[in-house]
């Protein structure tokens, strides 16, 4: 039988089998909790430059299809798993998980020790990590290697994952409210949650300029989630769009970028969060939300009441019930909020949904106009 090595850079090393695309990579370390949306999260932008090791114990049950990924690739550097389907088992697969990372050329290994691995990150937290089928060289010389690949930290990778070019995502139904979104790793759900509610959106790439946003003439803009270092990102359009009073809404990496147009600074977790389960409180209503979450950097940001900005008074809008982790900002004019989570959530819980209304009523208000809840329709991954 092959053997395959997962090994990480302070040295601990797991042995297992290889799963997927043999061969070598190298990526940070972190672990996902979910229990189910293995496809989404592999096809997820926010993912890049990591290998993400799956703390359910069984992987690929349901198989692939064509309509889950969250954009037009796998994006995760590496994938550790327990313990493979050796079944596929649901009407819309149409190929196994294996297949589909040999494919996509995604490296991958099954090891019995995902509880032990996720426990030492847990302890030691987030670190960079290499996975090896086959290794012909010492571990010695395998943990050097991980130790010479590239940080997070200061890692600038928006960029990388985000679209090119300029697209659109056409309201359904009646077109209530044009919105410019800013893609910094934007998942496929996100315009289509935007799109159900009225919204033409407008994808614009990472590097996107105030003009260009505002070329658009959107009634709001949108800062999606993504990867990498937020410290690296410069939020010169966004501070022009909060200073012309334009309606905005950022989730992940777009609720950072928020924060460090506000003032705030931002920092590393430890391990991050990144699963479907993370119970989050609104501040305000005192209602607690179930989460689906992607992030290994956070804001830091007073949790004792509003602060000054250079756009008026803000607050912590929601926070992390196991870690009181800043979750969410907004601007006490409400024209300006975000979150740290996705409320998109294609795998995970709906809790959050709402903040697409939140962000209609928003743009609404902004035009004088009576705010309204749509019905949204719903799509086979809701």
């Amino acid at each position: 039988m092959n053997t395959a090595l997962l090994v990480l850079e302070d040295g601990r090393v797991f042995h297992g089998t290889p799963y997927g695309a043999e061969g070598e990579t190298f990526g940070e370390m972190v672990f996902n909790t979910g229990m189910t949306g293995y496809q989404e999260t592999l096809t997820d932008p926010s993912y890049h430059r990591q290998i993400v090791a799956m703390t359910a114990p069984h992987i690929g049950n349901t198989g692939v299809n064509d309509e889950d990924p969250e954009s037009g690739r796998v994006w995760v550097a590496g994938y550790v798993v327990r313990e493979p389907s050796r079944v596929v088992s649901n009407w819309r697969a149409n190929r196994s998980l294996d297949d589909y990372l040999k494919e996509q050329g995604v490296v991958g290994i099954a090891i019995p020790g995902t509880r032990a691995l996720t426990r030492h990150l847990r302890e030691r937290g987030a670190m960079r990590a290499g996975i090896f089928s086959a290794p012909s060289a010492p571990v010695e010389e395998l943990v050097e290697l991980v130790r010479e690949s590239p940080r997070m930290e200061g890692a600038d990778l928006a960029g990388e994952v985000a679209t090119e070019e300029t697209y659109v995502v056409p309201a359904i139904g009646d077109r209530r409210f044009t919105v410019a979104a800013v893609d910094l790793g934007i998942k496929g759900m996100t315009p289509h949650r935007m799109a159900e509610r009225g919204c033409e959106v407008h994808v614009l790439p990472a590097g996107a300029t105030f003009e260009q946003i505002m070329a658009v003439s959107p009634d709001g803009v949108f800062l999606s989630n993504g990867p990498g270092d937020p410290a690296t990102a410069d939020v010169t359009a966004l501070r022009k769009v909060l200073e012309a009073g334009v309606p905005f809404f950022g989730i992940c990496f777009g609720n950072q970028l928020f924060g460090r147009a506000l003032g705030l600074s931002t920092y590393k977790l430890r391990y991050g969060h990144r699963g479907v389960n993370q119970p989050v409180q609104d501040v305000r209503t005192g209602k607690v939300e179930i989460s689906a979450h992607n992030h290994g950097f956070a804001v830091e940001a007073p949790l004792d009441g509003p602060f000054e900005t250079p756009y008026g008074p803000a607050e912590v809008s929601h926070v992390n019930l196991n870690d009181r982790c800043v979750e969410g900002l907004r601007l006490l004019s409400g024209r300006a909020f975000s979150v740290q989570y996705h409320p998109e959530a294609a795998a995970g819980p709906h809790d959050a949904a709402y903040l697409f209304d939140e962000f209609c009523a928003v743009m609404a208000a902004a035009r004088g106009e009576a705010a309204q809840h749509p019905n949204p329709t719903t799509s086979v991954r809701s």
